[in-house]
């Protein structure tokens, strides 16, 4: 069993028990479809994308209950933990987790053997750490942290990790003002006041505007509802995107 069909009755009952925590139903249909923990679930109209089924019990919203027990019900049934998403992106289902802030599910998969490092995310092509520091996940971005996921300049600017922030700027080493430009910007989409000080007097560029979405670092910190962060960039002369356009 390679593929289903998402309108197929066993799609729909085997997404039903995952969503809804009914862990007995979940394991009395694995045992009746001994490859069903392996299939993937996508509509025969959408050009081949596809997802297993520990991508539907980390998908967003996330948070669906009994899914530490429903992840360990379908690794124990053969469902490969690193199983990539079939489409534009290659994510995992940890991935998934760290976008939705779901800190049970991200537990029981690293338990379980997930790949803290995978790489694929639709950040990028990051790692889940990126996804959950992208989306503004906190809780799961602070998680993958403690549980050892690499960080880059961005990554600890944005999580107001200044021990290891300090550690990029030494007497030998400085980044690279576009490196620093991205920090600044991360910080703000963090609602890192500290840490948007220590980067702004390494020379950032309060106005940097990014690729990847038409907001400057005061829009970030708005967005964020970092008011003390606000106000200290308005007080910079920090400018709004429609304003540097």
């Amino acid at each position: 069993m390679n593929h289903i069909d998402t309108r197929d009755p066993l799609a729909i009952a085997v997404v039903n028990a995952i969503q809804k925590g009914h862990t007995l139903e979940l394991t009395r249909l694995l045992a009746e479809n001994p490859e069903l923990s392996q299939a993937r679930l996508g509509d025969n109209d959408l050009c081949g994308m596809s997802r297993t089924l520990l991508h539907v019990a980390t998908d967003w919203p996330g948070h669906f209950p009994n899914v530490a027990q429903t992840i360990k019900t379908l690794i124990e049934a053969g469902a490969d933990v690193n199983a990539q998403f079939c489409g534009p992106h290659i994510e995992t289902p940890l991935h998934w987790a760290a976008s939705s802030d779901d800190i049970e599910a991200l537990d029981a998969l690293i338990d379980l053997g997930a790949n803290i490092e995978a790489e694929g995310a639709v950040i990028a092509g990051g790692t889940p750490l990126t996804d959950a520091r992208a989306f503004g996940q906190w809780k799961a971005a602070h998680r993958l942290v403690e549980l050892g996921a690499s960080t880059n300049l961005t990554d600890v600017a944005t999580l107001g990790l200044m021990d290891r922030l300090k550690n990029y700027f030494t007497e030998d080493l400085t980044p690279e003002a576009q490196e620093i430009d991205r920090a600044f910007w991360g910080s703000c989409h963090g609602g890192q006041k500290i840490v948007a000080a220590f980067l702004n007097a390494h020379g950032a560029n309060i106005n940097w505007l990014p690729d990847w979405e038409n907001l400057s670092p005061l829009d970030a910190a708005q967005r964020e509802g970092a008011t003390e962060l606000v106000e200290w960039l308005l007080s910079l002369g920090a400018k709004s995107a429609t304003e540097l356009v």
